[in-house]
């Protein structure tokens, strides 16, 4: 809120017991000083386009060609960050229509050779998981079943309790 009044004002402040035009052409060329300097400021806040994930209206607005992919519905959030790494401005945009929902990638034409590199990295990951997964592991609990059953055939210890009385 302060700063928002501060850039609507402008604050000239000269001691009033001597004013010179020597005085007075000092305020305005710091006032013109702090003018152009927010200027600045501004041209350069508008000239910052948004970059990584963004919506395909913003990416479309950019104006320099977009093109799409297909990709699964698994490890979106492995391509979004294999995407933040290359520093490639991309949409997803999600297909409820179809079942499994299918997810389509927008990404600026220009960055064509880095959405390659992606998705070459992508792949690997996608494989690499798939194997992982296709190996058999015993499942947990077939494990502590048989490890019930195993507990449950040792012989136990017998415990006699007696209680004898005293005098």
């Amino acid at each position: 809120m302060n700063e928002e009044v501060s850039d609507k004002t402008v604050r000239l402040a000269i001691t009033t017991t001597k004013v010179t035009v020597r005085m007075l052409i000092r305020g305005l060329i710091a006032w013109k000083r702090n003018h152009d300097r927010k200027k600045d400021v501004n041209r350069m806040a508008k000239d910052n386009t948004p970059h990584g994930k963004q919506s395909v209206k913003e990416l479309i607005g950019q104006g320099q060609g977009v093109s799409s992919m297909d990709i699964g519905d698994s490890g979106i959030r492995d391509f979004k960050k294999i995407a933040n790494k290359y520093g490639v401005d991309f949409a997803i945009v999600k297909d409820k229509e179809t079942d499994p929902p299918k997810y389509t990638v927008f990404f600026k034409a220009r960055d064509a050779d880095a959405i390659t590199q992606i998705l070459k990295e992508y792949a690997a990951k996608q494989t690499k998981r798939k194997k992982a997964a296709e190996k058999e592991r015993p499942s947990i609990l077939k494990k502590l079943k048989k490890f019930k059953d195993k507990v449950a055939s040792m012989p136990r210890k017998d415990k006699e309790k007696r209680k004898e009385m005293e005098r």
